[in-house]
């Protein structure tokens, strides 16, 4: 069965049939999760998006804000970017420091950061981009706690992610935070699936 690719408004539900599910469907997202996040660092965290994951974050705000129907078309034009189009990865990092002196000294190092993730495969190298017209990093040079990052992939490069047991590597190549992490196979195996 092929992935959904773009939430419609025909695939939300009412504000109070969701109330009636919504515990059941956030413990189930959570759960799919596990294998979706990935920690790069001592303060970076991916969280892999597809269309389960912001397909509940579009109810979540529906519900929460209770905007109604003007409230929709607002949250698929802001979500729908985020699920993966079969020839790519795409990313939520969140900079997670609760130490408030801390994180604005390390923000205020990391522009660009967004413009400098990658995924790697043996000698093939997936470089992100930040979501289009999103600009996470300020005209000052402080990077915002959360950034949407994109990998496009080529089909050799899906061919190799998609290789059981393949070593992928996720990092950062950035002068202020330069660190990777080998991909457990467990979340190469789930991710494998985001691809056509």
């Amino acid at each position: 069965m092929a992935m959904k690719r773009e939430i419609t408004p025909a695939d939300l539900m009412p504000s109070a049939e969701y109330a009636k599910v919504r515990a059941t469907r956030r413990q189930a997202v959570v759960a799919r999760k596990q294998n979706r996040r990935l920690e790069v660092g001592p303060v970076a965290t991916f969280h892999f998006e597809d269309y389960d994951s912001m397909w509940l974050q579009v109810q979540e705000m529906l519900y929460i804000e209770k905007g109604g129907e003007a409230q929709i078309a607002d949250e698929l034009s802001a979500y729908n970017p985020l699920i993966p189009n079969g020839r790519e990865l795409v990313a939520t990092v969140l900079f997670e420091i609760d130490d408030p002196i801390r994180r604005k000294t390390l923000l205020a190092r990391l522009g660009g950061i967004e413009d400098n993730a990658f995924i790697r495969m043996g000698e093939e190298t997936v470089k992100g981009t930040s979501e289009a017209d999103i600009d996470r990093t300020s005209a000052d040079g402080k990077a915002s706690a959360v950034q949407f990052i994109h990998f496009p992939f080529k089909p050799g490069q899906i061919s190799k992610f998609r290789q059981p047991g393949a070593q992928v590597i996720v990092g950062f190549m950035h002068p202020a935070y330069g660190h990777m992490v080998v991909m457990p196979e467990a979340v190469r195996a789930a991710l494998a699936g985001d691809f056509d």
